[in-house]
């Protein structure tokens, strides 16, 4: 079989199994659609006997996807069979998968059968498929917790029977992948003519472990990978397939292997599934997730910024990302912040960056990402405002439906530090009254407004004030999570323009 590892997707089937997803026909073709895309080698489409739906699905789906072979799952019973063929039988390439429990605890409890009548059901199954389609798998259902030497006789039979993929399922992720390493060599070992069918591998999660495990098949003997998207499946999942490739892909000196899945197709794919199924993806899940290529610490955005493979070993263009992303938060640096303002079009000082960078880093122990306008929001507050004669050094206010509010502020100047109290109709107009005794009051508050600059409950909050003396007017702004502080921080920088304005610029023309 050389060296390709088919990629066999169970997303419409095994994935679909995964408690609260239920996917409608159109639905199953707009993801099988999307795999062909992906250029997986299988689509099992699904298991035609279980409704009326899913068998609709698997028709709908046979007919009008081309290019990978399209599966149809079946028990090991005829009845079953004639159903899956009906469902699949429209394919370019269709196959048959037919399965039956071959561990002591499955045959005992479930099947109810002995060992004897189990390997006679599994071979009128595979003979019985054969009459349909050339193209058969039989899956020896938790394979893993089987008596090896009866699966050796269990699989020897199947393909004497006609079968062309042999299965090795740990049907309930119970396996390590030294142990099922060697069950796969064991048998290569062990079975007549394995070398001429494919060798399958069908791992869960159940312990994460199902991509791990079915890497190990693949370096000791295996050939076809039954995976599913974002890992989808029963319980804890099946082996991940866009983790899978991409260790096929990036780890290509260590496994040696070829796969024909478009990598850069890998993303979309993964969003489509989620939205489709409802199943959202978890931040840090490798390869897919938002964080998969986002980087906060200072020193790793130092390196990526220098030389990207110093901390990403694949790239985010690989799987059809435009790019990675560089979060800044409270571990970014410097050089990151500065990138960043360079991508935004500023152009500062390295004084102006020194600034802003210490106000975006008090900003970023308060908010656990700044966002793009936050730093439009300092830069404008920072770099373009006029100096500040008078700046906020404390804030307290005490408020609520019973009490008088009331504000106590410190505000320093050039000579000295300044405390007052006051009382007010609101919170905001306590900490006004109280700014207005330590800097004057000879000035009319005009407009007041409040925004979020961005979204979430640890919004940035930008306050716009205007006031108005002598028949001008001056405009102030204000940041922070506090709306509060930020009120204080718009009043004063409005102050802080009419003082510079006025008294400062008359200072210097004299």
């Amino acid at each position: 079989m050389g060296d390709k590892v088919y990629i066999f997707d169970t997303t419409l089937r095994d994935g679909e199994q995964s408690p609260g997803v239920s996917l409608n026909k159109h639905e199953k073709l707009e993801i099988a659609k999307q795999l062909a895309r992906l250029k997986v080698d299988i689509i099992e489409a699904g298991f035609p006997i279980a409704s009326k739906g899913d068998f609709e699905g698997v028709m709908e789906i046979a007919k009008r996807v081309k290019g990978p072979v399209i599966a149809s799952l079946a028990r090991a019973n005829r009845k079953d069979i004639d159903v899956a063929w009906e469902a699949v039988r429209y394919s370019e390439h269709p196959r048959i998968h037919t399965f039956i429990a071959t561990s002591d605890i499955h045959m005992k409890y479930k099947l109810k059968m002995t060992p004897d009548q189990v390997v006679e059901r599994a071979v009128d199954a595979v003979k019985y498929a054969k009459k349909y389609t050339s193209d058969v798998e039989f899956s020896a259902e938790d394979a893993v917790r089987s008596d090896v030497k009866f699966l050796i006789r269990i699989f020897t039979e199947a393909i004497k029977a006609g079968a062309t993929v042999i299965n090795v399922p740990d049907t309930v992720g119970y396996t390590t992948p030294w142990e099922f390493g060697q069950l796969i060599k064991e048998l290569k070992e062990n079975i007549p003519d394995l070398d001429k069918v494919v060798v399958s591998v069908h791992c869960h999660n159940d312990l994460g472990m199902a991509v791990a495990n079915s890497l190990a098949a693949v370096n000791n003997g295996a050939n076809q990978i039954e995976c599913a998207v974002n890992g989808l499946g029963e319980r804890a999942g099946n082996a991940s397939l866009e983790e899978i490739v991409m260790a096929l892909n990036t780890r290509k000196d260590f496994f040696k292997k070829e796969c024909n899945v478009d990598t850069t197709q890998i993303y979309r794919t993964s969003r489509l599934v989620s939205t489709l199924t409802g199943m959202p993806i978890q931040p840090n899940k490798a390869v897919v997730g938002d964080n998969a290529f986002a980087h906060e610490s200072g020193i790793h955005q130092h390196g990526v910024l220098a030389e990207k493979s110093t901390y990403e070993i694949m790239t985010p263009e690989s799987i059809g990302l435009k790019t990675n992303k560089l979060v800044l938060g409270k571990h970014s640096g410097r050089h990151a912040f500065r990138k960043k303002l360079e991508e935004m079009g500023y152009t500062l000082t390295d004084d102006e960056i020194n600034i802003t960078f210490s106000r975006f880093k008090d900003l970023a122990d308060k908010k656990k990402e700044v966002t793009e306008r936050d730093i439009e929001a300092l830069v404008e507050h920072e770099v373009f405002s006029v100096p500040e004669v008078f700046k906020l050094e404390y804030l307290h206010v005490s408020s609520g439906n019973k009490i008088i509010p009331t504000a106590t502020v410190k505000i320093s100047n050039e000579e000295a530090l300044f405390e007052e109290a006051a009382c007010g109709d609101g919170p905001i107009d306590a900490v006004y009254k109280a700014i207005d005794k330590i800097t004057g009051n000879g000035y009319r508050l005009e407009e007041y407004s409040i925004k979020a600059v961005t979204g979430g409950k640890d919004a940035l909050g930008e306050v716009v004030v205007r006031i108005s003396k002598d028949g001008k007017h001056y405009l102030g702004r204000g940041l922070s999570t506090d709306i509060i502080e930020a009120s204080a921080k718009a009043y004063l920088a409005a102050i802080n323009r009419l003082y510079y304005q006025q008294v400062c610029k008359h200072r210097n023309s004299t």
